[in-house]
């Protein structure tokens, strides 16, 4: 017997999903894990560099430490919407805001 493939469409009618029987999942995860290993050992990825892609510290510094904006801003008691005004390219960070973010996420990392 033929194993099917299942189709799951969205709301315009394109396909997004393909449902699949466990075994020609294992075999495709198989090939699909040993030519990932080919890659990596051939050194054909390089590693993201959050620092090469954000221009505002704030952001750059959160990325790094992990943590949401929702959590940053608990604890700086402000808005996540704020936190998101603060990241965006167009705004000056100053010293003191940079310094205060340093200071909760080193807490934050602390579990303080």
């Amino acid at each position: 017997m033929k194993p099917s493939l299942q189709t799951i469409h969205n709301k315009a009618g394109i396909p997004e999903y393909i449902l699949l029987p466990i075994e020609v999942y294992q075999a495709l995860k198989k090939n699909i894990d040993t030519k990932h290993s080919q890659l990596l050992n051939a050194h054909h990825y390089t590693s993201f560099n959050p620092a090469d892609f954000l221009k505002n510290p704030v952001a750059l510094m959160r990325m790094q430490a992990k943590i949401k904006q929702t959590e940053l801003a608990k604890h700086l008691k402000v808005s996540q919407a704020y936190i998101s005004k603060i990241e965006n390219d167009d705004y000056v960070v100053s010293e003191k805001l940079l310094a205060k973010v340093k200071k909760i996420i080193s807490k934050i990392k602390r579990g303080n």
